[in-house]
């Protein structure tokens, strides 16, 4: 091995790249972890790792990536587009069409694309875009080497976190045929060590290789497995009518993973995704896992979910995080632009609960902390600390403080009796003439009563958090305040 070559991972905070940049730290690489956040790649635990680089990159502006790729010798390309919307498929040829562009003009000398399954007569926008991309980076006239997976078992992975809230939220499946569709799911933790081992393997020109794990199965069978691993009788009935189009709107009530990347998913899922070129095990050696244990691996890990800056790394939220609980969290706010200073805002916003309030809909908040009391909870007890500044650690009435950036952002944890693990966040954004404040509840719903109580309480949501974002400003000395457009 050569500890110092430079590696770039296109990608890095995506559930494969996350998981892929401590192994390549470990083995000695330097490391250029991209992403369209700094914040972002700074949630993560190796984010201060002495042989890591964080850079920020997006990747839809046609910006020069000289800076990013100089002394790069190997790039991982592992981002899609499917969280941009219905026009995801041109937002991804575009991407790889500027990577591509780049990397030409560069010394880089080996890229490493994670692709998907290609089965024959595909309509899928999603398949299509997959290699399509490849197609674009291998004209970058270097060596490309594309990895075509189906479904990978791993926390983040949005086909597994489908099948984990279909199985966790429902007692009966109502399913189009299509969970009859039959691929070869492979383990996250063999994935990784593939793209880790590609770094250093010999490989003459710019192959193709099939990624897939011991077993072909369908869907349903997942589904079924699944269901005996968390220990849950499922009845699972197949509807013909249930069209793509029907699907989607159907998961987007059942699960967390967020809607367009679900939506673009399923029409994926219809066919059968199975391996039908070379494949990548004849090449390198990496032991395979199957089902259960890949399954009983990605549940091992849950609490990483909240082992991050985000969650402010607290004990109370990683004691309070269940295996069963929506990966994905579902949320609702809302966002103003105004020309409150920051220091106003952040000063009022420190006075939170108490005897102070919510700044708006006090009655409510009155409602739901009566509502905890009844079942137990502590939520009528009225705590704040003797200080004015507030610090990660103190209490909030029945919420706690998690993370806590003057000017900038406030974080709370959710300290009423609920099914699942959630917080409040008061965020202050700084545009120079304005500020955009924005209000947000994030949750991770335990199973199927979980996610019914957020579709109960989000039409109070929506009321009482703009509420209280006009409040907040106004409170601040705001003499102009607006709805913004850019939540």
């Amino acid at each position: 091995m050569t500890p110092q070559k430079k590696i770039l991972v296109i990608g890095a905070t995506g559930y494969v790249g996350s998981h892929l940049v401590p192994n390549l730290l470990a083995l000695g690489y330097q490391v250029v972890a991209s992403s369209r956040s700094i914040e972002t790649l700074k949630h993560h635990s190796w984010y201060s790792h002495p042989n890591i680089t964080l850079a920020e990159v997006d990747l839809k502006d046609e910006g020069n990536l000289y800076d990013l790729l100089e002394g790069v010798s190997e790039v991982f390309y592992l981002v899609h587009g499917m969280a941009s919307g219905p026009d995801f498929y041109q937002y991804e040829l575009n991407m790889a069409r500027h990577v591509s562009n780049q990397i030409a003009k560069s010394q880089v000398s080996r890229l490493i694309y994670l692709g998907a399954t290609q089965p024959n007569n595909v309509t899928s926008t999603h398949l299509a875009a997959r290699k399509v991309t490849g197609n674009i980076l291998r004209d970058c006239g270097k060596q490309v080497i594309e990895l075509r997976a189906s479904i990978i078992i791993g926390s983040g992975s949005a086909a597994f976190e489908v099948m984990r809230d279909i199985v966790s939220h429902l007692p009966v499946i109502t399913t189009p045929v299509w969970v009859r569709s039959k691929s070869s799911p492979i383990a996250l933790y063999t994935m990784v060590g593939y793209l880790t081992k590609l770094i250093e393997v010999p490989i003459e020109g710019s192959p193709v290789f099939d990624v897939s794990g011991p077993e072909v199965m369908s869907y349903e069978d997942q589904m079924r497995r699944f269901a005996r691993i968390i220990n849950k009788r499922i009845f699972i009935i197949k509807i013909p009518l249930l069209t793509p189009k029907i699907s989607s709107m159907w998961l987007t009530l059942v699960t967390t993973v967020p809607k367009s990347i679900a939506s673009a998913l399923i029409d994926g899922l219809r066919y059968d995704l199975l391996p039908s070129g070379k494949d990548i095990s004849t090449l390198i050696p990496v032991p395979q896992l199957g089902f259960e244990k890949a399954v009983e691996s990605a549940l091992s890990n849950e609490c990483d979910v909240v082992k991050n800056d985000i969650w402010g790394f607290d004990p109370d939220a990683i004691a309070r995080w269940h295996r069963n609980y929506g990966y994905y969290p579902k949320h609702a706010g809302f966002t103003v632009e105004t020309d409150a200073t920051a220091e106003s805002l952040w000063s009022n916003i420190q006075k939170v609960g108490g005897d102070e309030g919510y700044f708006f809909g006090n009655w409510l908040w009155r409602i739901r902390a009566y509502m905890d009391a009844a079942i137990g909870g502590n939520a009528l007890n009225k705590r704040r600390p003797q200080r004015i500044s507030l610090q990660a650690g103190d209490y909030i009435d029945s919420w706690k403080v998690i993370h806590c950036v003057p000017n900038e952002h406030l974080s709370l944890l959710f300290g009423m009796k609920a099914p699942g693990l959630g917080r409040l966040e008061f965020t202050v954004i700084n545009l120079g003439e304005t500020r955009l404040v924005d209000i947000r509840a994030w949750w991770h719903p335990a199973g199927f009563r979980g996610l019914l109580y957020w579709f109960v309480m989000m039409p109070a949501h929506i009321f009482i958090f703009k509420g209280m974002a006009f409040a907040l400003a106004k409170k601040s000395g705001a003499k102009k305040t607006l709805p913004s457009h850019h939540t």
